[in-house]
C-alpha cells in the first residue's frame, strides 16, 4: 500500500511538473529598433578623420550583430570615406546587415575667407564631399563643429555659410546639420551660440543633431531646447561620459518622451571612452541599455 501511495505521489508530480513546463511562455523575440552608431566610437579599431587603421568589416559585423542597424561615419577625405570610395564602403555596410545613414565632415572658413564672408573657394569643396556621400547613400550630412569665433558678425558669415551648404545638400537630396558640443552653449556678445544659430539658419536648410551629453556638460536642457525650437533636431547623439547610462547625469527617459517635439527622425550613439579599455564591451552596453529602455520607441523615422 506504502508503495502504491509513491507511485501514485510521483506519477501526481510528473503531472505537475509536465503542466507547468508546457504553461512556460516561449521566449519573446530579441528586440529590435532603429539605432545607430557613430564610428567615432569605434577609432582605435578602425581610425578616424581621414586616418584609417585596419579592416573595418569584422567591426562592423561585430555591431551589426549587437543590434546596431546604420553607421554614421567619421572619416571622410579627398572624396574617399575610411580610405574606401563611397561604392565600397556603403556595399560594405550594407554587406555586414547595416546602413550608411549619416556622416560626420565639414571644411572649416580661414580667416580671410571668416574676414570677408566670401566663402566660395569653401563651396567647391563641399561639391565635391557632398557628391561622394550622394553615392554612398547617407540621408544626412552634419557638421560636427566649427571654428571658433570671437563676433556675432563672424557667427553671422557662418550662419550664411551653413545655409549655402544645406542649400547643395538639399539639390543632391541629403539634409545637412549641425552637431553641438558644450561650447556652443557659451556667449557672444550676450547671445548664447546655439540660439543665435537655430535662429539665424534656415530650417528648410539646416538641422541641428543635439548631443545630449554636451548639452548637459553645457549647463542646458536639452529638453528646453526641444521645446523652444521644436522640429529642429533631427538627430540626437545619444552619449553620456562614458557608455550609455553610466553616469546618471543625462535624463535620457525625459529626453526620448520629448522626441516628436524635437522632430527626432534618428538616434545614434556615440561614446567618447570606454569605462573597460574594450571598445566592443562598451558599445554593447550602450546599444543594450536602449533596447532594454520601454521610454525608446522602436523607430523615429518619419
Amino acid at each position: 500500500m506504502k508503495s502504491r501511495l509513491l507511485l501514485i505521489a510521483g506519477a501526481c508530480l510528473c503531472a505537475v511538473g509536465l503542466s507547468a513546463c508546457c504553461s512556460q511562455p516561449k521566449q519573446s523575440e530579441p528586440v529590435k529598433k532603429e539605432v545607430g552608431i557613430q564610428l567615432y566610437s569605434v577609432r582605435e579599431l578602425i581610425g578616424v578623420f581621414g586616418k584609417s587603421e585596419g579592416d573595418y568589416k569584422p567591426v562592423l559585423q561585430a555591431l551589426a550583430e549587437m543590434g546596431y542597424t546604420s553607421v554614421e561615419a567619421a572619416s571622410y577625405k579627398d572624396g574617399l570615406i575610411y580610405g574606401q570610395t563611397p561604392e565600397q564602403f556603403r556595399q560594405d555596410v550594407e554587406a555586414a546587415g547595416m546602413k550608411v545613414l549619416s556622416t560626420h565632415c565639414t571644411f572649416n572658413l580661414s580667416d580671410e575667407e571668416l574676414a570677408e564672408g566670401d566663402f566660395s573657394r569653401a563651396l567647391e569643396w563641399w561639391d565635391v564631399c557632398i557628391d561622394a556621400h550622394k553615392r554612398a547613400g547617407v540621408k544626412y550630412i552634419v557638421a560636427p563643429s566649427m571654428r571658433r569665433v570671437k563676433t556675432l558678425a563672424e557667427l553671422d558669415t557662418y550662419c550664411r555659410y551653413f545655409n549655402e551648404v544645406g542649400a547643395r545638400c538639399n539639390a543632391a537630396g541629403i539634409r545637412f546639420g549641425y552637431h553641438n558640443h558644450s561650447r556652443e552653449f557659451e556667449k557672444i556678445e550676450e547671445r548664447v551660440m546655439l540660439d543665435y544659430m537655430l535662429e539665424n539658419t534656415d530650417p528648410d536648410k539646416v538641422f541641428f543633431q543635439m548631443d545630449v551629453y554636451w548639452a548637459v556638460m553645457g549647463q542646458a536642457s536639452p529638453v528646453d531646447y526641444f521645446n523652444k525650437y521644436p522640429g529642429r533636431f533631427r538627430l540626437l547623439h545619444i552619449k553620456d561620459r562614458r557608455e550609455v547610462g553610466q553616469s546618471g547625469m543625462v535624463g535620457y527617459d525625459a529626453i526620448f518622451r520629448n522626441a516628436e517635439t524635437a522632430g527626432v527622425e534618428n538616434i545614434i550613439v556615440e561614446m567618447e571612452g570606454s569605462s573597460y579599455g574594450d571598445v566592443l564591451r562598451s558599445v554593447r552596453e550602450c546599444i543594450d541599455y536602449l533596447l532594454a529602455a520601454t521610454f525608446v520607441e522602436p523607430s523615429y523615422e518619419k
